[in-house]
Formats: C-alpha cells, sequence, structure tokens
C-alpha cells in the first residue's frame, strides 16, 4: 500500500509544484485520506524530498538556459559570449531573488509549519489567493500593461520584488509559484516570464530546502530502511515525469489564457475543504 501511496502523491506533487495552486497544500489535503505507514518524522521529510524531483525537471528542460558553459563550444564565439552573459546574469538574479527567502524564510520555515500545517489555513489561503488571481488578471489587459515580455530584461530590482512576494508561500496552500506568479504580475511582468522566472527561482529554493530536511532527519537519528528508499525514489521519479509535463503544458497554456483558470479552481477546491472541516470540527 506505501508504494500505491507514494506514486499518487508523487503525481500530486508532480502536477501541482509548477502550477499556482499549492502543491504543499495539496499534499496535506491528500494525506488526510491516504497516509504512508511509516513514522511522522519520515512523513515530513518525504513531502519535501520528492520535490526535487519536481526541481530536476526544470533543470533538464531548461538546461541550454541555466548552464553557462555549454554555450562556449558554439562556433559564433561573439554570440556565445553574449548567450554566456546573459546567462550568468540571469543566476545572478535569481540569487538575489532567493536572499530574502534565506534571510527571513528559512529561519521562521518550522515555526510556520508547526502553528500553520493544517486543512483550515490551507482552506484560507487556497481562497484569499484564487480571488487575488481572477482581481489581478481583470486589472490587465493582455498584451498593454505589461513592462517585462522577455526573460533577460527582467531586472535585478523586479528579481528582488519577487523573491519578496516568494515569502507568502511559507503559509501552507499559498504556492510558491502562486505568490511569485502574483507579484509578478503586479509589478508588470507578463505570465510566460513569471511562470519561466518561477521554475528557476524554485531550484536554489528547494535543493536548500530539502538539503536541510534530510540534515534534521538524520541528525535525530533516523536512517533509511530498504522499504522507505524504495518509497522515497519511487515517488520522486513520479514527481520528476508528471513535472515534466506539467511544465511543458503550462507554458503552453499561459501563451493562451490568463491565470483566471486556476483562480477559480483554488476558489472551488477552497470552498469544498470548509465543509469537511466542519464536519471534522463536529465529530474529530
Amino acid at each position: 500500500m506505501d508504494i500505491i501511496v507514494a506514486i499518487i502523491l508523487g503525481i500530486i506533487e508532480g502536477l501541482t509544484e509548477w502550477l499556482p495552486i499549492s502543491s504543499t497544500g495539496h499534499l496535506l489535503i491528500a494525506q488526510e485520506f491516504i497516509r504512508l505507514n511509516q513514522s511522522q518524522d519520515f512523513k515530513n521529510m518525504f513531502d519535501v524530498v520528492i520535490q526535487l524531483g519536481a526541481i530536476l525537471s526544470v533543470v533538464v528542460l531548461y538546461w541550454n538556459q541555466l548552464m553557462p558553459f555549454n554555450k562556449l563550444v558554439k562556433k559564433d564565439k561573439q554570440k556565445s559570449a553574449r548567450e554566456v552573459q546573459l546567462t550568468w546574469q540571469l543566476w545572478a538574479k535569481i540569487i538575489i531573488a532567493t536572499i530574502p527567502a534565506v534571510i527571513i524564510g528559512f529561519p521562521l520555515n518550522d515555526w510556520l509549519e508547526e502553528h500553520f500545517m493544517n486543512i483550515g489555513t490551507v482552506a484560507l489561503t487556497l481562497i484569499i489567493y484564487g480571488v487575488l488571481f481572477i482581481v489581478i488578471e481583470r486589472r490587465y489587459v493582455p498584451g498593454h500593461d505589461f513592462k517585462v515580455f522577455d526573460l533577460h530584461r527582467l531586472s535585478y530590482r523586479y528579481a528582488l520584488y519577487i523573491g519578496l512576494f516568494q515569502l507568502l508561500s511559507l503559509v501552507p496552500g499559498t504556492s510558491r509559484s502562486g505568490a511569485t506568479i502574483v507579484g509578478a504580475l503586479l509589478i508588470g511582468v507578463s505570465r510566460a516570464v513569471a511562470a519561466e522566472f518561477t521554475f528557476f527561482l524554485g531550484v536554489p529554493i528547494m535543493f536548500g530546502a530539502s538539503f536541510l530536511k534530510l540534515l534534521k532527519y538524520f541528525a535525530a537519528g533516523n536512517g533509511f530502511t530498504g522499504e522507505q528508499f524504495l518509497i522515497l525514489i519511487l515517488a520522486f521519479a513520479v514527481a520528476f515525469g508528471v513535472s515534466m509535463l506539467a511544465i511543458r503544458w503550462l507554458m503552453s497554456f499561459v501563451k493562451r489564457h490568463d491565470f483566471t483558470a486556476f483562480g477559480k479552481y483554488r476558489i472551488v477546491l477552497g470552498v469544498l475543504l470548509l465543509p469537511y472541516l466542519l464536519l471534522k470540527l463536529m465529530f474529530g
């Protein structure tokens, strides 16, 4: 059963990590009904580490944009040098956008998980950010009000602003991609650039979060059984494969549509959770 649960959770993680609907929130909801028969320490670590599968999909899909050195082999040296420069500038913007999470986010992470990692918080944040998506999309006229249509024209200042918005995702149910996309839209970044920069910003953030989770897990004296390792690797692989499809679909979707549909989905899911919460309060 744990193998089946791991596959299901891997699919959920792969689908929801990059869509602005909250992977943490969906995993929390799923685990209200299906759970791994493992220790709580393992389950806490599992939820974060399988996100590495989703992150790895970004590295694979955008290898040419993220890796500067493979551009040096091109015959056109002048063009190659320019591409390398743009790649280093992109990484500088990613690092700048990551700074708020490192300084503010990581120290608060355990406290926020302890106090807000529950279905009530998820339902509330799903609804709030769903409304925000709809309001923001109605404010903009596609093709006229955005200031940034090219990832390389995203300024360092805008990158920092997006990094600050990312802090909102510390509250479960907000969605890291949702918070950064909302922030990017508010400051005039186009949907496609907002989504793409969100993908890249997730790489250092989630690698760091996974490393810390593993460190805490082993520091507490835990280890892996063969079964646990299999469960983790399986969910990781499933999340990777599904994320590859989800990213391609999302980038195709935002070229033709806005984010209103995601806002509506969030609101519907959040509202559907309210009766469940009421029944849980009444009957435990």
